[in-house]
């Protein structure tokens, strides 16, 4: 740590000289630490693939939860403080549940991710708190089409066709951005993902150590079962 950022990062409401909130920056770091996070749009909706990193054989896999359902047609995939994550969950549920009471229809989806960044943009701006230390992958579909939004932990968003947070973003971004192609149908989505995800992680792929959730415009959100993806795995 340089000398003269020491009085700048012991709150979250005080700028350093250059224009930077030390503390945002460090949940950025805990995000990064997280585990790889992959999101890809295809034909008709939305794969989330999410690296569950078992650390031990004693874990219960199934304990082990990275994606999350939202709404009927929203889901999202976490990564970084998982408990952080959590807590945006259940306020996300709640802002979609509101809102479904009031209007008597589905909340849109990048109405759902304005809110929940709002909730994280608060966090940034007020003394005796810490921003959250995750970042959501979000997808889903409503009137509007099928979207895949990407927020961090200052509680900007961005749209994306295909998007990667956690560890190994840079390893599935390189590979997205070569390999990535619009009009993909969900077999393709799904087979690019997984290949990714194991060029990220160096390991071999094993259905209790991967999670995947896909959402498909007109049809709720769902999470593949194990014999879906050993099926994807064995192609690989």
């Amino acid at each position: 740590m340089q000398p003269g950022q020491m009085a700048y990062d012991r709150g979250i409401t005080v700028f350093s000289p250059d224009g930077r909130l030390f503390q945002v920056e460090y949940a950025r770091e805990a995000v990064k630490k997280g585990t790889t996070t992959i999101g890809l749009k295809f034909n008709d909706g939305v794969v989330l693939i999410v690296d569950k990193r078992v650390s031990s054989k004693l874990v219960e896999p199934k304990s082990i939860e990275k994606i999350y359902d939202i709404d009927k047609y929203i889901g999202c995939a976490t990564s970084g403080l998982v408990a952080d994550a959590r807590v945006l969950v259940d306020e996300a549920r709640k802002a979609a549940q509101s809102h479904k009471v009031t209007y008597g229809e589905n909340i849109g989806v990048e109405s759902l991710v304005k809110r929940v960044c709002d909730l994280k943009q608060n966090y940034t701006q007020y003394g005796g708190a810490r921003p959250f230390g995750t970042a959501l992958l979000v997808a889903g579909c409503d009137d509007l089409g099928c979207h895949l939004f990407e927020t961090d932990p200052s509680g900007a968003l961005v749209a994306y066709k295909a998007s990667s947070i956690g560890s190994g973003r840079p390893v599935v971004m390189d590979m997205f951005e070569k390999e990535y192609k619009d009009g993909m149908n969900m077999d393709e989505a799904v087979n690019l993902g997984l290949r990714a995800l194991s060029a990220a992680i160096e390991e071999k792929l094993d259905a209790q150590t991967v999670e995947c959730g896909i959402v498909e415009f007109g049809k709720p959100f769902r999470r593949l079962t194990d014999d879906e993806l050993n099926g994807y795995i064995a192609k690989l």
